[in-house]
């Protein structure tokens, strides 16, 4: 128990139940201390539905009682959005490690905030960046970084990733500017998180148009970008939740001088193909590449990316080095997003990163001055 790193969860949400199950599974490193929520009797029931054991675990109503009482070592934030940043300070000044759910906060000074609050810190940030955790990425990003694959030409990514009137009625926050964004700020950052990432080069510009189609949220449903890199390389950016609940997906494509790289989940069934310049099928390869470095476990990681997320997280701290999704990877998606939603505001392309601060309630009202 004195080896286990101590873990609170603020928030017991959707996803808070994928935090349970990477704990259950690394319970010999780390241990559920707290489970924190506003609503009395959410831990409980969170606990019940995910039958987790609830011995040694205490419930809160409010996340300051629980740090400074708990003194934990990881400090889980599931809550909605708009109160990442708050949660975020006060854990990280109570000498908190950080695993943050995307996005890092709803605006890019927040988020430059907190990553430079970690560094004075000197406490850890994990994103919830999922997808930088599925099996066989890691080993691609670091060959298209060595030349294994030329020069990258481009890249593209689309998330239509449906949800109905009945996902955004379920809480009044969901669907807002202040809280919770639109389908390009909640269904899509951690994807261009992933293909910025894959692609080794830095956002210097971003152009975009959003749209509300079906969905009755304040902010878009619909949503699409184009990223000037520092290279010279461009990304084409998809997002949208006004298509089927039943049919989610979500495709990653790198293409390069001397071949091309794509991944992918639809049902939650992945998809990979991995060709040469020539066009032969490297997938064989790639997987026996991800065997040999991981084993079989590494490769059900896509099952659960929260197992995988914990378990580098664990390592980060105890070997003091930078989680795969660190800081750095929540300021920039952040201040990226921010950069598109202003390109949409502006109806002009528009530099990154951004010079002065802009925040998604920046968008508030911006639909019906479109109008």
């Amino acid at each position: 128990m004195e080896n286990k790193l101590k873990v609170i969860i603020i928030g017991c949400g959707r996803v808070s139940s994928k935090h349970l199950k990477a704990i259950k599974k690394l319970n010999d490193k780390v241990v559920l201390a707290g489970l924190v929520d506003v609503v009395p009797g959410a831990p409980e029931k969170l606990l019940s539905l995910s039958k987790f054991p609830s011995e040694g675990v205490k419930f809160f109503t409010d996340y300051e009682a629980a740090i400074e009482e708990i003194k934990p070592d990881i400090v889980a934030i599931t809550v909605p959005s708009g109160l990442h940043c708050k949660i975020a300070e006060f854990a990280l000044n109570h000498g908190c490690h950080l695993l943050l759910e995307k996005p890092m906060t709803m605006s890019s000074a927040e988020s430059k905030y907190i990553h430079d609050l970690s560094i004075k810190c000197n406490r850890k940030i994990a994103m919830g960046h999922i997808y930088r955790y599925f099996p066989l990425v890691s080993i691609l990003r670091e060959d298209i970084a060595n030349g294994v694959f030329g020069k990258v030409t481009h890249g593209t990514i689309f998330v239509r990733w449906g949800h109905g009137d009945d996902y955004y009625n379920s809480a009044a926050w969901r669907g807002t500017w202040k809280a919770d964004g639109g389908a390009m700020m909640n269904q899509t950052i951690h994807a261009i998180d992933l293909l910025v990432w894959l692609m080794g080069s830095t956002p210097v510009e971003a152009q975009a148009m959003l749209a509300q189609r079906l969905r009755k949220i304040e902010a878009e449903d619909l949503g699409m970008a184009i990223l000037r890199m520092n290279d010279g390389s461009l990304a084409s950016i998809e997002g949208t939740t006004p298509t089927s609940e039943k049919d989610h997906a979500a495709m990653f494509s790198v293409f390069c001088e001397n071949g091309s790289i794509s991944l992918g989940l639809r049902k939650g069934m992945p998809s990979l193909n991995i060709r040469d310049g020539r066009g032969k099928k490297l997938n064989f390869k790639y997987v026996r590449k991800q065997l040999k470095a991981g084993g079989i476990s590494s490769m059900l990681n896509a099952l659960n990316p929260h197992t995988g997320i914990y378990a580098d997280f664990i390592d980060a701290i105890a070997n003091d080095r930078n989680p795969i999704a660190d800081a750095v990877a929540g300021y920039s998606s952040v201040d990226t997003l921010m950069g598109i939603y202003k390109s949409a505001q502006n109806k002009a392309p528009v530099a990154l990163p951004l010079e002065e601060n802009f925040s998604s309630e920046n968008m508030i009202g911006f639909f019906e001055k479109s109008c």
